[in-house]
C-alpha cells in the first residue's frame, strides 16, 4: 500500500510540475504571490492576491472559449475570469518582472502580454467577450529562442508599463503559447494569467484599437498553427494586434 500511495504522489507531483502558472510577481519593487492553484483552495480562509484564479496549470486549446482569457476558473456562478481581491499600485513606464513555475523546455512559444481598463475597481469587472484588451508586450522567436526559453532555467519574464498610459485600474494579460503540437489545430497550448492594476501618473495615452479574448485568435490565425520543428530558424508570425508603446 504505502508503494502504491509513494507512486501516486509522485505521479501528481510530475502533472502538477508538467505545465505551468506565474507564480510570482514583482511591481515597483513589491513582491506578490501569484495564484496558487494547488494551494489556495485549500485554505479555511483563502489569502487575498492581485492574480485571478485558475483551475491549475493545464492550457487552454480551444480559442473560442471563454477560459482562453484569464486561464479558466469556473465555480459559484464566475465562469472564465474570477475578479481578484486586489490591485497592485504601478508607475508607468516600470519594469513588471513576473516569475512563472519552472517551465518544460519542450514546451516553446512565444510570451505575449495584453492589458485592458477596467470601467471602475477591477475587483467586480469582467471583460466577457467586450474588445477591450490592448497588446503591450511580446518575445517571440530570435534564431532558435523563443520567449519562453529563458523561463526553463527560472528567469523571470520582464516587460515594461507603457510610459504615457493615462492612469486607472487594469487587468493584465500574460500568456505563454506552447507550440510544441501546434502542427494542426486544435494543438497550440495557450497558458494565460491575469492579475490586476492601478496606473498612477498623469498620463494621457491610450490605444484606440482593441481587441476581445476569445476573438483575437482563431484556428487561421498566422502563428496559432506553427510546426516548430520543420522552421528551424524560421521567423515566426506572432498572433494577435501590434503592440501599443504609447
Amino acid at each position: 500500500m504505502k508503494v502504491a500511495i509513494v507512486s501516486l504522489l509522485a505521479f501528481t507531483a510530475g502533472l502538477v510540475s508538467g505545465h505551468g502558472y506565474v507564480s510570482q510577481a514583482t511591481i515597483d519593487n513589491v513582491v506578490y504571490s501569484g495564484y496558487l492553484p494547488y494551494s489556495d483552495p485549500y485554505y479555511s480562509t483563502p489569502p487575498s492576491r492581485i492574480f485571478r484564479k485558475i483551475n491549475g496549470n493545464g492550457p487552454v486549446e480551444d480559442v473560442t472559449l471563454i477560459d482562453l482569457q484569464c486561464g479558466g476558473y469556473t465555480a459559484g456562478g464566475i465562469v472564465g475570469s474570477a475578479p481578484a481581491a486586489l490591485t497592485a499600485p504601478v508607475t508607468p513606464g516600470s519594469t513588471v518582472s513576473l516569475l512563472w513555475t519552472q517551465w518544460p523546455d519542450s514546451h516553446k512559444g512565444p510570451v505575449i502580454t495584453y492589458m485592458a481598463k477596467c470601467p471602475s475597481s477591477c475587483t467586480d469587472y469582467m471583460p466577457g467577450t467586450a474588445a477591450v484588451w490592448f497588446k503591450v508586450a511580446e518575445t517571440g522567436k530570435s534564431g532558435t529562442t523563443w520567449g519562453s526559453t529563458p523561463l526553463e532555467t527560472n528567469v523571470p519574464y520582464t516587460f515594461k508599463i507603457p510610459s504615457t498610459l493615462k492612469p486607472g485600474n487594469y487587468i493584465v494579460r500574460h500568456e505563454i503559447i506552447a507550440l510544441h503540437s501546434a502542427y494542426s489545430y486544435p494543438g497550440a497550448q495557450f497558458y494565460p494569467s491575469c492579475f490586476q492594476v492601478t496606473v498612477s501618473g498623469s498620463g494621457t495615452g491610450f490605444p484606440t484599437s482593441f481587441v476581445s479574448i476569445p476573438g483575437v485568435y482563431t484556428a487561421s490565425t498566422p502563428g496559432v498553427v506553427y510546426d516548430i520543428y520543420t522552421t528551424g530558424t524560421a521567423s515566426y508570425p506572432i498572433p494577435g494586434p501590434a503592440v501599443w508603446t504609447g
